[in-house]
């Protein structure tokens, strides 16, 4: 990078730090993972407490068309008990085969201490009998306080009869949000664009976010694809010059949520010369958010609304309402 190049991302940084100062979101991933059973109401509940400006959640479909706040497609053993009380011995079955009432026959009150996932976050307080909530229930506590809502899609390009196709999975989500009156405290963020861009024709007013990740295991971005990512609507890398934050913009999104790692202080001055939002995911050590905020990121998804509250208020930057213990 030239000296001049530099001393530019530096100064669009500075101008970024000073806007997140007034407006840093602070979301609560999956309500508060890493101290409450995930996407449950148990931990929405945590992170309005602890307080968090948005709180981020998975959106599923079930055979008879409701929308609940689960990550996985198929019933995960890390986390769902049967009727019988059981931990499930595989995964399964799919959402999408279960209606509404059946699903509310299974606890995800706590994580199987037999699972290595249930080492990643010994924090995490289990809440026994919470059971997988409808969004309509989610959005519900919104009422009498400002908080927001990013929504994410969770569809594949390979996810089939697991999910409704993209058009009508983004129509779902469009009433549901229309009926609650929250088109104004909603976000739609998804690593499969094609739901972002149906969103978009049908309710412009609704904000969208790119989701990426580029890691060995896991890449949506695959810039070596000669025809383009089959995650992102059609739209190709190599039309706009290897950026992935003007291809972000290309597909409506007004913000780029990217895995933590990928990111790079050159890549939040790109994005905000863009006029995107850069909000990174799931950054879960002090170390981490303390020199995210400082590169100028404009919010950040994590586990631990808790830690983050404490590195803005180490920075001096302003807190959503919260006692950030509790």
């Amino acid at each position: 990078m030239s000296v001049r190049r530099h001393w530019a991302a530096l100064g669009l940084i500075a101008v970024a730090v000073a806007s997140a100062a007034a407006e840093f979101d602070l979301q609560g991933h999956r309500g508060a993972r890493g101290l409450a059973p995930e996407n449950t109401m148990a931990a929405f509940q945590r992170a309005l407490a602890i307080g968090v400006t948005t709180l981020e959640t998975d959106l599923v479909v079930t055979r008879d068309g409701v929308l609940v706040t689960t990550h996985d497609l198929l019933l995960n053993p890390d986390l769902v008990r049967g009727p019988d009380g059981k931990w499930l011995p595989a995964k399964g079955p799919p959402v999408r085969t279960l209606s509404f009432a059946d699903l509310q026959k299974y606890d995800v009150g706590r994580i199987n201490p037999a699972s290595a996932y249930a080492k990643q976050f010994p924090e995490q307080q289990p809440t026994d009998g919470q059971q997988i909530p409808a969004l309509a229930d989610v959005l519900a506590l919104g009422a009498g306080n400002p908080v927001r809502f990013n929504l994410e899609t969770k569809i594949t390009p390979g996810s089939g009869a697991d999910t409704p196709e993209p058009a009508a999975f983004a129509r779902l989500v469009v009433d549901l949000v229309r009926a609650a009156g929250m088109t104004r405290r909603v976000t739609v963020q998804s690593f499969d664009w094609r739901t972002l861009v149906e969103v978009k024709k049908l309710a412009p007013e609704i904000p969208t976010a790119c989701l990426t990740i580029e890691t060995s295991s896991n890449d949506t971005v695959q810039r070596q694809a000669t025809g383009g990512s089959p995650w992102h609507a059609g739209l190709r890398l190599s039309a706009h010059g290897g950026s992935v934050p003007k291809l972000v913009k290309s597909a409506g999104c007004g913000t780029w949520s990217t895995f933590w790692r990928n990111l790079t202080p050159e890549l939040v001055a790109e994005a905000h010369a863009q006029g995107l939002l850069v909000l990174p995911w799931t950054v879960n050590e002090p170390a981490d958010m303390a020199r995210l905020i400082g590169w100028g990121v404009d919010g950040i998804i994590t586990d631990y609304p808790d830690r983050l509250r404490k590195a803005l208020a180490e920075k001096g930057m302003p807190l959503p309402a919260g006692d950030g213990t509790q």
